[in-house]
């Protein structure tokens, strides 16, 4: 397919993982779960690559044929100037052209293809980590006049829709939960009880690295620097200025400010998916309840049917 616009968007897959040891960043899609759904309505085993666009979306054309689909947040989209619909795949023919616009609600789009985008593997994943200019395409975002392949797919997954209880709804004011710590013995009684019952708006200092956010200040017992350590996905970290940042899928992989809180896996789309001025709150669960939330998250991928499965 070729890039005719190219809007905000890069070449991302389920990570980079292993690597974090020796420095390297694990990249891969920020919200896991659009991406992963995507991949399942056009046929494609979770890992295969897709792009995904940030507030502005491409054009492509399609030189053969194949299955799309778009999920995430709604951009305004259009295939040959029809409008498409989210969440649903979309036989695309060659000389097809899709036009992604601005997005309505959410940050984060995906366009999934069946077959997966082919671009190489490097350490194992596909996915684009433009801070260290791997992956993807030669490492960057993508630009005007882009040529990307398409590997072999079932053009029979046409014609999926997901199911409307599996479809999210991005709210301008969420609540996510976490696990306290692992530094949560640097607060303040009150800094922990501001921290969980304070709203905290999303600023525009925002990327795919993390979240910075704004609102009451989260006291510290001593300060806010620690010996560097391991920076999970969903660490959320308060530095210096008493406000918190939630570290995504282009975090660094150590740093040395406190760690508050860890969001558990099911609600890091929330953030991803959270745009300029949204409220997130923060709710504490223990860890036997984050890894229910887990089990019941990775049950949506295993459970789901399509109809042509279930005949």
């Amino acid at each position: 397919m070729k890039i005719l616009r190219s809007g905000i968007a890069l070449i991302q897959d389920r990570g980079r993982l292993g690597y974090q040891a020796f420095g390297m960043g694990t990249a891969g899609a920020c919200d896991q779960y659009a991406y992963r759904m995507g991949n399942l309505l056009v046929g494609n085993e979770h890992g295969e690559a897709s792009l995904e666009c940030i507030l502005m979306g491409p054009t492509i054309e399609f030189e053969e044929d194949g299955v799309v689909a778009i999920t995430g947040g709604n951009f305004s989209a259009t295939l040959n100037g029809v409008e498409m619909g989210n969440w649903c795949s979309y036989r695309v023919n060659s000389g097809d052209t899709l036009e992604l616009g601005g997005v309505m609600s959410g940050r984060m789009g995906y366009i999934a293809v069946a077959g997966g985008i082919d671009v190489p593997l490097v350490m194992g994943s596909r996915s684009t980590y433009v801070r260290a200019k791997i992956g993807g395409l030669d490492g960057r975002n993508l630009k005007n006049g882009d040529r990307l392949s398409i590997g072999s797919g079932n053009l029979l997954t046409a014609g999926r829709q997901l199911d409307d209880r599996y479809i999210p709804i991005y709210e301008t004011d969420t609540t996510v939960r976490v696990v306290l710590g692992p530094q949560d013995d640097a607060f303040t009684e009150k800094g922990i009880n501001t921290f969980l019952n304070s709203p905290y708006q999303v600023t525009n200092s925002c990327d795919r690295m993390g979240y910075r956010l704004q609102g009451d200040a989260i006291e510290h017992i001593k300060g806010a620097d620690i010996i560097s350590d391991g920076i999970p996905l969903g660490a959320v970290q308060v530095v210096g200025d008493n406000q918190p940042i939630i570290m995504l899928a282009d975090r660094q992989t150590t740093g040395g400010y406190t760690k508050i809180a860890t969001l558990v896996t099911a609600d890091i789309p929330k953030v991803a998916q959270s745009s300029l001025d949204s409220i997130i709150r923060f709710k504490s669960i223990c860890v036997s309840e984050a890894y229910m939330s887990y089990r019941q998250y990775e049950e949506q991928f295993k459970n789901l049917r399509w109809p042509e499965e279930q005949a």
